[in-house]
């Protein structure tokens, strides 16, 4: 019989494993990713059949208990969690390198000190003085507040178990290795089995776990996909690293929903709250410009009011330029040709830029709308008021679509104080009238065109 396998090829992308070497993955399409690296040796068969017999259980049978959360007292990462930490979840944190993923997960274990609650923060990356110098500029820590630098997986284990912190944060999951697995720490195997014996410690002991995670260049967390199947919640911390803005994202979310950001912003005593994304966005918006509007997306169950902006010019090549910043590319380019096609704007002779400002990246189909104006007026140098708020959804023959939670959309552009708001005519019944506020609904494009002349 032929011995069996000692290594095997795995995906350093999106963890594929292989017998033999490959040039291309074929789960990723990724080139010169695999590795080889050696594998655990399995336990014979023969000791499956003295394991003790399951019984299946009626689901009417099970009793649930309403789960208690641990508030961090962070409103915006409360909201993205879905209330607070469920006890015993392991939570996986990814973004940039200096995003603010460590300077976050510092604050959220001082202010889960302060209810007296025992946190334990284990770093593989960082000295105990490199944390204190970062710890010192967020304020003072009490004595429920743990340091250890580690990387043994074993030895983390031990302290788990004699320490039973209610909260152990781990920084980063890259760092850590298991003395049965031969292979390197970082590697595919190493981060699999880390994160599995992190899952025991978790299910097992009742522990809240934060791991950190590093990213590839694509922005995913690096390592096997199969990293974001175990853990219970996906958070991405999102942002340009020079700007002073943080957006915090969940991407799975067992316990809430998946649909919350929350918004922070880096400051010189760490990251604070942005109670009202809307007014940040919006700060710095020029007057008397034309390709400016305002559309309103929602992120859940926030309405958040964005800045588009639309750049228009004569082409001086054969071929136009398109270019999209924070939004879908080839969704500009559908709405170009349908205000090309349905609007009576030859634009296929001209270069076009659009970009939401400040950063943030917007796909919802509810800026559609804001999208079409802005490249109108700039087209036909036509400057919108300040005071004007446009959303709805545009389809191929030039409708405008309803959207969800209109009336929500409406009650924040009165709560920022803007004057007009054009949305689609279907959202009529759905919207009430607001004292102060013009609605003007539209049926179609040129109604839309119409309404900013």
């Amino acid at each position: 019989m032929a011995k069996a396998r000692k290594t095997i090829f795995f995906c350093q992308n999106c963890g594929y494993e292989s017998a033999k070497w490959m040039g291309q993955c074929p789960g990723c399409r990724e080139w010169n990713t695999l590795v080889e690296e050696p594998v655990a040796e399995r336990t014979s068969g023969k000791t499956a059949g003295r394991r003790n017999h399951v019984e299946p259980v009626q689901l009417s049978r099970i009793q649930t208990e309403t789960e208690e959360r641990l508030h961090t007292k962070i409103g915006e990462l409360d909201r993205v969690l879905g209330g607070g930490i469920v006890q015993g979840s392991m939570t996986l944190v990814g973004g940039d390198p200096g995003i603010g993923k460590s300077t976050l997960l510092l604050q959220v274990c001082r202010q889960i000190a302060e209810q007296q609650k025992k946190v334990l923060y284990i770093s593989g990356e960082e000295s105990l003085a490199q944390i204190k110098l970062r710890a010192q500029r967020i304020g003072s820590f009490n004595e429920y507040m743990l340091l250890l630098c580690e990387t043994n997986l074993t030895d983390i284990r031990s302290t788990v178990e004699q320490q039973k912190p209610d909260v152990l944060i781990i920084d980063s999951i890259q760092t850590m290795y298991d003395e049965e697995v031969s292979s390197a720490p970082g590697s595919v195997s190493q981060v699999r089995e880390s994160t599995a014996a992190l899952m025991q410690i978790a299910k097992g002991m009742g522990v809240s776990v934060f791991i950190v995670g590093h990213v590839t260049k694509d922005g995913n967390v690096a390592g096997p996909r199969v990293l974001e199947h175990m853990v219970d919640t996906v958070l991405y911390f999102e942002g340009d690293r020079h700007a002073s803005y943080r957006i915090l994202r969940s991407v799975k979310n067992r316990f809430g929903s998946t649909n919350e950001i929350g918004v922070f912003e880096m400051c010189s005593t760490g990251l604070a709250e942005v109670k009202n994304p809307s007014e940040f966005m919006l700060n710095g918006k020029p007057e008397g410009a034309s390709g400016s509007v305002v559309a309103c997306s929602m992120e859940g169950t926030r309405p958040i009011l964005i800045e588009v902006q639309a750049l228009v010019c004569r082409s001086n090549f054969g071929i136009p330029r398109r270019t999209a910043a924070g939004t879908d590319f080839n969704r500009v380019n559908l709405l170009m040709a349908v205000l090309e096609k349905r609007g009576g704007m030859n634009l296929s002779d001209s270069d076009a830029y659009v970009n939401i400002a400040g950063g943030i990246k917007m796909t919802e189909p509810a800026i559609d709308l804001g999208i079409l104006l802005a490249i109108a007026s700039s087209y036909r140098d036509i400057v919108i008021p300040e005071s004007v708020v446009a959303f709805g959804e545009v389809g191929l023959s030039g409708e405008v679509r309803a959207v969800s939670m209109a009336p929500q959309r409406v009650q924040e552009a009165k709560k920022l104080g803007f004057e007009t708001v054009i949305l689609p005519k279907v959202c009529r019944a759905a919207v009430k009238e607001v004292s102060g506020l013009r609605l003007i609904f539209v049926e179609n494009i040129k109604d839309a065109i119409s309404a900013i002349k």
